[in-house]
């Protein structure tokens, strides 16, 4: 059975079989799960698993090469850390979808075909919002409806994208894709979506900050990481994205430090760190391509673990503001330094696994000559030390004694963020464990004394600068406010044009008159006519009239929404 098993199936079968149990038989599948996983990928050969016909293509479900197993093993340590963080909780229904997210990620990153990603692609856009309802809080039911509707338009384009490459090419493998054609162009704005690109990054600070505390910890982990994956795959070398890359990994630093919601921070840093990553992949060469997904494996883990450390705090104290928190050393001391390891890593401290990819890309950017570029990278390597590796631990467990005393979080919480500390400090001394793994063979060093002592000096004068600007007053205090970030505009826009188009509707309505019930008595004698016993719906159809009403039905439906 090991080696033949498509790596999502346990995952869904999981999914269904565990609201079913209860108590330490649940958890002990639940931790076993993600373990029996990854032993199950390592035993899966190179290759296409097996094949099936749509519209005379050859589909691929299951592919498994380098790049698609890395993520493979990513995606079941992310599992393990998201099953262990949420082994305290009795909602079963958010479970369930913790797990068929995650296997509706492995099943994305297998996909050798077009067709299959799109499947799997709205599963994982259906299974996630359900980790952000699991709140119940109007704010969580808002901001999971825009988070639906942005991800749904995703797959939408995407789904279009995989007709017209079909169109364009005659296949629908998922291969290198490029921006040749229409097809290209639709498929990289719905991977964009996803990846958060400027102008369509909203949606994640929107949503990601209102899900649970254990819901975040997972879709910190999937999406944004499987749309970098398909990256990877159908647009290496794209020079478009370096420059999109070097935007995300700035702008996101300025809403960062004046955001008071940490959960929001690390959102934004999120952003921030993925810029890295689609830069990488844009410059196209095995060692920025390694860089990439390489950072993408350790972000998921850093990140990961000041996601559950500022949910263990939301989980003890139901605060999350900077403005609200302080002190919480004092009580939660073992929670204070393994948010420090977190802080350490994101900032790329040498010893610390942020250190070893980072370095890939940046050097990868000063090889291929973006001179512009790299500057920007060293701007935002020194900003989110200060949104993330000072901020974050700063304002949550020290600046001001707030008075909350509280204890450290329930076992499994702390046992989560320790696998996850120590992979971190594991994959910064032994950086050759992640290397061999990566898609192209390389022989590079992180450490040697050029990149250690450039970082050093990052690092010192980051944090001088953050020390002047506190004593002097200058740094944003932590105040309850909102931000206002760029979907100010189109949910303005959105808003007035909801409200011109209501009062056209109402206009046009209140113009029929009488002649509205004579339409309706009309439609009534038609029904009438036609779903009675002698009706002409009351025949069989073919399946041609069939479809075109169905098509009929979901435009009407589409349209209505």
């Amino acid at each position: 059975m090991m080696g033949s098993l498509p790596p999502f199936v346990p995952f869904f079968v999981a999914a269904a079989l565990v609201p079913a149990l209860g108590g330490r038989v649940r958890a002990a599948v639940l931790v076993a799960l993600p373990v029996l996983g990854a032993v199950n990928l390592f035993h899966l050969s190179d290759g296409v698993l097996w094949q099936l016909s749509f519209l005379d293509n050859a589909l691929e479900p299951v592919r498994v090469d380098r790049l698609s197993r890395l993520f493979g093993y990513l995606f079941h340590i992310a599992a393990l850390l998201g099953i262990v963080f949420s082994l305290h909780l009795r909602d079963r229904f958010e479970i369930a979808a913790g797990l068929v997210y995650a296997g509706s990620a492995l099943g994305a990153v297998f996909a050798g075909d077009l067709i299959t990603l799109f499947v799997f692609w709205e599963l994982m856009a259906v299974s996630s919002v359900c980790l952000i309802w699991a709140r119940r809080t109007g704010r969580a039911a808002g901001a999971g409806l825009r988070y639906l509707v942005v991800q749904v338009l995703s797959g939408v384009l995407l789904l279009g994208g995989a007709a017209a490459h079909l169109l364009e090419t005659g296949t629908l493998a998922f291969t290198y894709i490029g921006l040749g054609g229409v097809a290209g162009w639709l498929i990289f704005i719905a991977f964009g979506i996803k990846c958060a690109f400027p102008f369509l990054h909203n949606w994640l600070t929107d949503a990601y900050p209102e899900a649970t505390p254990t819901g975040t910890v997972f879709l910190c982990a999937f999406t944004t990481k499987v749309a970098v994956y398909a990256l990877a795959r159908g647009f290496p070398g794209t020079e478009m994205l370096v420059y999109i890359g070097a935007a995300m990994t700035c702008f996101p630093i300025f809403y960062a430090v004046i955001e008071n919601d940490l959960r929001r921070v690390l959102a934004y840093s999120m952003i921030n760190q993925i810029g890295f990553m689609v830069c990488g992949i844009g410059i196209g060469t095995e060692l920025a391509v390694n860089g990439a997904v390489a950072h993408a494996f350790n972000d998921v883990i850093f990140k990961g673990l000041l996601m559950m450390s500022m949910g263990a705090v939301l989980h003890m104290t139901g605060r999350i503001n900077g403005s609200d928190l302080g002190g919480l050393y004092k009580s939660m001391p073992i929670t204070t330094g393994l948010c420090i390891v977190g802080a350490a890593s994101i900032s790329a401290f040498p010893l610390f696994s942020g250190f070893v990819s980072k370095s890939m890309v940046m050097s990868a950017a000063l090889a291929e000559g973006h001179h512009w570029v790299w500057p920007a990278l060293l701007f935002a390597s020194a900003g989110v030390f200060h949104h993330a590796g000072i901020k974050i631990p700063f304002f949550a467990f020290f600046a001001h004694d707030s008075g909350i005393r509280t204890t450290e979080p329930p076992a499994n919480m702390l046992v989560a963020m320790g696998l996850a500390a120590c992979l971190c400090v594991l994959i910064g001394c032994y950086p050759r464990l992640l290397y061999d793994l990566l898609p192209f063979a390389t022989d590079y060093t992180a450490y040697d004394a050029t990149h250690v002592l450039a970082q050093l000096q990052i690092l010192f004068f980051s944090a001088l600068a953050f020390v002047w600007l506190k004593l002097t007053g200058l740094y944003p205090p932590e105040l309850p406010s909102v931000n206002l970030d760029a979907e100010w505009a189109y949910r303005r826009l959105g808003w007035r044009a909801a409200l011109g188009a209501r009062s056209g509707a109402r206009a046009v309505y209140a113009g029929f008159g009488s002649a509205r019930v004579r339409i309706g008595r009309g439609v009534g004698e038609w029904a009438r006519r036609s779903f009675g016993p002698s009706g002409r719906l009351g025949e069989a159809w073919d399946t041609s009239r069939m479809a075109i009403v169905m098509i009929v039905v979901l435009c009407v439906f589409l349209l209505s929404i």
